[in-house]
């Protein structure tokens, strides 16, 4: 990463504070943070990733990814819900870059203002990228009409265009994944069930879509349905790992930065010191610190390699559901030190930690979850399971 970097230059101080200060009372009512939104888009955020000749920052993958990790310090769940639009952002980047301009409107539409959410997740689909339950039904005009439900869609409340796929098992070479755009429409509707044990602010909301159209200019890629190494794949799977892997290393800083606060205000009626002083909570914030540390340098050298066009052949799957698996596991590891570290009043309901204890647990729930993190990793160094 380049050393000249300055995350304040693109999230001050100043914004992150309001930010912090706005996390709890979105948690508790369960509310969107539109306020968040607002401020992050006056700030040019949602369009860090977008070339600066097309109106955005034009960042690096890397630098997009440390900035994530500061959001997430202040408001883990707004971070989350940016993270889908910024996914889209970062697929056009990826493709790009490999000389598809298939996604040059979602550049243009970001720095625009349009809001795009990420419409992946389906209910039991374990196939993820590589299938889909959602009927995608082709148009004479070549757009297509999309029916199912999509779960877990963050940016509910705001989104203006959301990402999607579905199956067209119709066409004469069918079937055939569909990944496309499709505005908000009466054909969308937006289920009001996000009540969560955290993560409460990304209101990531169920979605209906009865027949949803999406025009031909914004259907983005047919592929064939299965494991493929085409660059859409790639692109989503390389851009929401990475930026997963940096919200909850996020966290895990935030959750790192209050255990030291607490141990410096906390005394011991036994010694009259300080708990820093203490040799065991040194050592456990130690332990918390060695684990933490590992995970920045990991998500931007992997940030490089994408932005570079490294091939990394099939171990790319390995490395980057790898890096997700162990950034959550990092982080839930040492917010439960954290936890340990603040002591009992960490319990009660008004303290951060509470929140972030809460947040951290939804990062098993993202893909690639720790089934499949595990067996890609297995099938690249033991070779797929024997028939």
């Amino acid at each position: 990463m380049d050393a000249a970097f300055d995350p304040a230059v693109h999230l001050p101080d100043d914004l992150l504070g309001r930010i912090r200060e706005r996390a709890a009372g979105h948690d508790r009512d369960n509310t969107f943070p539109h306020d968040d939104l607002d401020d992050l888009a006056a700030a040019g955020y949602l369009a860090i990733l977008v070339p600066s000749e097309l109106g955005g920052a034009g960042l690096t993958l890397a630098q997009a990814a440390l900035l994530q990790q500061r959001l997430a310090t202040a408001a883990p769940a707004t971070a989350l819900a940016i993270n889908m639009h910024l996914v889209w952002t970062g697929v056009a980047r990826v493709l790009a870059a490999r000389g598809i301009p298939s996604l040059r409107f979602v550049q243009e539409g970001a720095a625009a203002g349009e809001i795009f959410a990420f419409g992946i997740s389906e209910a039991g689909n374990d196939l993820v990228l590589f299938g889909s339950d959602t009927d995608a039904a082709p148009l004479a005009d070549g757009g297509y009409a999309f029916t199912g439900t999509k779960i877990f869609t963050s940016l509910a409340p705001v989104w203006t265009q959301l990402g999607l796929h579905g199956l067209d098992t119709t066409s004469d070479d069918g079937p055939q994944m569909v990944y496309a755009f499709v505005p908000r429409s009466d054909a969308v509707r937006t289920r009001d069930d996000w009540d969560t044990l955290g993560m409460r602010g990304t209101q990531s909301r169920t979605t209906e879509l009865h027949g949803a159209v999406a025009p031909a200019d914004r259907i983005v890629r047919r592929i064939a349905p299965g494991p493929n190494p085409d660059a859409i794949v790639f692109g989503i799977f390389s851009v929401f790992e990475l930026l997963l892997a940096s919200v909850y290393t996020g966290i895990a800083r935030r959750a790192l930065e209050v255990a030291v606060e607490t141990a410096g205000r906390r005394t011991s009626k036994k010694t009259g010191l300080a708990y820093a002083q203490d040799p065991d909570i040194r050592w456990r914030i130690a332990d918390m610190a060695l684990v933490y540390d590992a995970l920045p340098p990991q998500i931007s050298a992997l940030c490089d390699d994408v932005d570079g066009l490294v091939d990394h052949g099939p171990r790319w799957f390995t490395l980057l559901s790898g890096v997700k698996h162990r950034a959550v596991t990092m982080a839930k590891s040492v917010v439960d030190d954290a936890m340990l570290v603040a002591g009992g009043s960490s319990y009660f309901a008004a303290g951060e930690l509470q929140r972030l204890y809460r947040d951290v647990l939804a990062g098993m729930f993202h893909p690639s979850d720790p089934e499949s993190a595990h067996a890609t990793a297995a099938t690249a160094w033991l070779g797929p399971v024997e028939a």
